[in-house]
């Protein structure tokens, strides 16, 4: 598996015009470098904001998918604030291929923001969770057209961590065969056998490459999966761009993400993407 280019024009099928937005709710698949058939879904926002405002472009954690309810629920919250383009990952829902737990997925989220744009949208912002988190990173670190800003939530800060029982598990899903059955069959993602060749840019060194785009790092003091180093971590690899919100009594991911939460992370978003209000 290799990194690709994270820039790379899209290949959708029914890409929008830009010079003719569309208001519209939308789903289409979009079409990787590497040929991989992604499914993605537009929404304009509810509070139908002019198209020259704010697109968020949310990347799911591993196992989920555009169509879970927690994905629904953060593009719903964020949809207050702007148009929502969500997207299920490779191996994932409705995509194609299998899942390569953060390595090519970059070309899936790039594949997304192209699309995103597309429809006009002058602002755009990555926001990921857990996996996603770790794939927003890199995808702004390499990216030709990186977005307006970016919001990582519940992100690790290096690769192979099986420092808590919950990721000890993951591993065991993504690298046994029995596991990839597991997956399959248990959480409905498809598991690439093989490994990372080469290992992808971790997501600290990602992080310091992010500048001057703007960058929200958000992480529960009580998640299970990563521990509060790895927020650190990243936060001070970024550097003075970088703002650290650590939450008290939060967990991991989109299902820990409070109403409060998303709020609070749609004002920031807003406002750190030069959005109109």
């Amino acid at each position: 598996m290799g990194n690709g280019r994270a820039g790379h024009a899209s290949r959708s099928i029914d890409r929008p015009q830009g010079e003719t937005p569309r208001r519209t709710p939308a789903r289409t698949f979009l079409r990787t470098p590497d040929g991989v058939r992604v499914d993605a879904v537009y929404e304009p926002g509810a509070a139908g904001r002019d198209v020259a405002d704010l697109v968020f472009v949310v990347a799911h954690g591993f196992t989920g998918d555009a169509d879970r309810p927690h994905v629904r629920r953060i593009a719903a919250a964020l949809a207050e604030y702007g148009a929502v383009v969500t997207f299920s990952f490779r191996g994932h829902g409705a995509s194609g291929g299998r899942s390569t737990v953060g390595d090519r997925e970059v070309l899936d989220l790039a594949e997304a923001v192209a699309w995103a744009r597309g429809f006009g949208h002058a602002r755009v912002v990555t926001v990921g969770f857990s996996m996603g988190g770790s794939v927003v990173l890199r995808h702004a670190a390499l990216a030709e057209d990186p977005p307006d800003a970016v919001v990582s939530v519940s992100a690790p800060a290096r690769w192979y961590y099986r420092g808590t029982a919950p990721m000890r598990r993951l591993h065991w899903l993504v690298l046994r065969r029995t596991g990839r059955v597991v997956g399959r069959y248990g959480f409905r993602v498809r598991i690439h056998h093989r490994a990372w060749d080469p290992v992808p840019l971790s997501p600290t060194e990602a992080a310091a490459r992010i500048a001057p785009v703007p960058l929200l790092l958000v992480h529960g003091d009580r998640d299970g999966y990563f521990p509060l180093d790895h927020p650190r971590m990243l936060a001070e690899a970024a550097g003075e761009h970088a703002e650290l919100w650590l939450e008290p009594g939060m967990g991991h991911a989109e299902n820990a993400a409070t109403e409060d939460l998303l709020r609070r992370v749609g004002d920031w978003a807003a406002g750190a993407a030069g959005a109109a209000g």
